[in-house]
């Protein structure tokens, strides 16, 4: 994709630096989260059990989780799979995904994976997209509406659903991706520029989510979803 030859390289170089990488990225996004979070684990998961981020990136998410990735950066704990966690059947309390299963071939294989690892009465919180645009790293293969989540977890107790980052933040990565290719007239150089240039103008209209998560068909377009399930 175009996209990556110049956004994918400044994102590479920031990601050796997360916290001015998060710091830029959560300043700049088009996407506001205000749903419900990952740290609703911590009220789910007893304190002498162990929290794992699957895919977790450079980002720290809280000192109390171990991060997991398939390649090791700063902030990874441990190097693995996500198909073939290194962790014994039922010995783990809580396991956290954000944006990570569309981006893997086999998300049914992971679920599963993330199944046989959680101790019964174990939690698992995930975030997945729905709305959304192409975003590869390295590749990008689903979108997920809130009932092809429960599809997806269905081996699983349902604890709760619900829009993450709602339809402004789902406008507004479409609207940046169709301005940008309209604009450029089919050069893809150009497109590269408008995309960070319509990035900087569209990303402080993402605010409205705040107001417009509490509509209760705010799901209908919502940029990403949640799901919280738990072990039987």
């Amino acid at each position: 994709m175009a996209k990556r030859d110049l956004i994918g390289i400044i994102k590479d170089k920031l990601k050796k630096f997360p916290g001015l990488y998060y710091l830029i990225y959560n300043w700049l996004s088009l996407v506001v989260f205000v749903g419900v979070s990952h740290k609703v684990l911590f009220k789910l998961t007893p304190d002498d059990r162990i929290i794992v981020n699957i895919g977790s990136g450079p980002q720290r998410l809280s000192d109390k989780i171990i991060n997991i990735d398939n390649v090791m950066c700063r902030n990874v704990d441990v190097v693995a799979d996500v198909h073939s966690l290194p962790f014994k059947d039922n010995s783990i309390g809580g396991v956290v995904s954000t944006a990570m299963l569309e981006h893997v071939e086999n998300p049914r294989c992971v679920i599963d994976e993330i199944y046989r690892v959680l101790y019964p009465g174990g939690h698992v919180y995930i975030n997945v997209p729905f709305v959304y645009g192409f975003h590869s790293s390295p590749n990008d293969y689903y979108r997920w509406t809130i009932e092809g989540a429960k599809q997806l977890f269905r081996d699983y107790e349902e604890v709760d659903t619900g829009v993450r980052s709602g339809p402004t933040s789902a406008l507004l990565v479409v609207l940046q991706e169709w301005l940008s290719l309209l604009f450029s007239f089919q050069n893809k150089y150009l497109y590269q520029i408008l995309w960070i240039l319509f990035l900087i103008i569209l990303c402080p209209f993402k605010f409205v989510d705040h107001y417009l998560i509490g509509h209760p068909e705010s799901h209908r377009i919502s940029a990403n979803i949640y799901y919280i399930g738990k072990k039987p």
